[in-house]
């Protein structure tokens, strides 16, 4: 806890010291408006950061209860919940992946609660199927990530299908865009850019058989 403290610190002020000199750069009456408001939401977010750590958000744990995971969503705003079973190979998978994405979303909180220590839970929520994800924001449970189908159906998806796939239910914070799956969006831009080049490829041709004789 204490080292993740200090690497958020860390960050924190190399942020500060690059905007000071970005902010410095800048020619403007209302320089030190722009100045005081920007610092102010950064200390603010970094504020916001270690609170985070300090609620467990940054680790993937386990709970030990139902009454625990009222308490959890209680705490946190955004809540990622991996029901899972022990010696069940897909929950590993997903406890591989969710680890991943606990130590970069610091706004969610990444927990998992084995079923048959919430059947009372489980039942409730209707979790059939293991393992089931559920998507937790402001204390309701909005969406549920059942089983591999919305993860194309695979063993081997990537982190950043699932991480897509949560960002949906808008419960960790996602920069993409969130219509189109990430290995589809890449398609799409390694086409569009082909197509550019092709377009430009055919332009210069065009031009190099322009007759500028007199």
């Amino acid at each position: 806890m204490d080292q993740i403290l200090q690497h958020v610190a860390r960050n924190v002020e190399k942020q500060l010291d690059s905007e000071i000199e970005r902010l410095d750069a800048l020619e403007s009456s209302d320089l030190e408006t722009i100045r005081q408001q920007r610092l102010q939401e950064m200390k603010q977010r970094a504020k916001q950061k270690q609170d985070w750590i300090a609620n467990g958000h940054g680790e993937y744990t386990e709970l030990d209860s139902e009454k625990e995971f009222f308490a959890v969503t209680n705490k946190s705003d955004n809540v990622v919940c991996h029901f899972y079973k022990n010696g069940t190979e897909r929950c590993r998978i997903v406890d591989m992946h969710l680890k991943v994405l606990a130590k970069k979303h610091l706004e969610a909180r990444f927990v998992k609660l084995d079923v048959e220590r919430a059947p009372f839970l489980t039942t409730r929520l209707k979790v059939r199927v293991i393992p089931t994800i559920g998507l937790v924001k402001q204390n309701k449970t909005k969406d549920f990530i059942v089983g591999f189908t919305d993860l194309g159906n695979r063993d081997d998806f990537t982190t950043e299908m699932l991480e897509w796939r949560i960002a949906r239910s808008e419960v960790i914070e996602y920069s993409g865009d969130l219509t189109v799956p990430p290995a589809e969006a890449r398609k799409q831009k390694i086409l569009s850019i082909q197509n550019k080049k092709t377009v430009r490829g055919k332009l210069d041709d065009s031009d190099s058989d322009l007759d500028l004789s007199d």
